[in-house]
């Protein structure tokens, strides 16, 4: 019996499902996309229209100049800046889904200097964190 072997996807081209995209462009109304398929210009370079879509490349080595979302994430809040709205689809890990779907608040924290629970030192190399607030819901009478 032959072994079935899995092809690998070599592309750096995702689309948005329509079901994603559709109700968001009906809201925002986008005349604009810096991340378009196929691609066009490195979106960091050009300037931007009024209600921007953004679907940037998730990862710096997927990109054509080496830009990965946080670039695009500068950009957008350049935008910002300029007057201009900008709606971004970026990767999280799935427990900030969980968190945000049920309600919950994000706080930005920064670069935390961890300190070391032995030596008392601050980590040299500080992580990026959030702090994530679930406020206990009132239970209902009926229960």
């Amino acid at each position: 019996m032959a072994k079935k072997t899995r092809k690998k996807v070599d592309s750096r081209f995702w689309l948005i499902p329509k079901e994603i995209y559709e109700p968001l462009d009906s809201e925002f109304h986008f005349d604009f996309d810096p991340c378009p398929y196929p691609y066009q210009k490195d979106g960091i370079d050009i300037n931007w229209g009024k209600t921007n879509w953004v679907n940037p490349p998730f990862r710096k080595k997927d990109s054509m100049n080496g830009h990965g979302p946080t670039a695009f994430v500068r950009k957008a809040i350049e935008e910002q800046k300029k007057g201009n709205t900008s709606v971004l689809i970026l990767p999280v890990q799935s427990y900030v889904n969980m968190i945000v779907e049920a309600g919950g608040e994000i706080r930005p924290c920064g670069r935390v200097k961890w300190i070391d629970a032995i030596t008392g030192k601050t980590d040299p190399h500080p992580s990026t964190n959030c702090i994530f607030i679930l406020k206990g819901l009132t239970p209902s009478r009926e229960e």
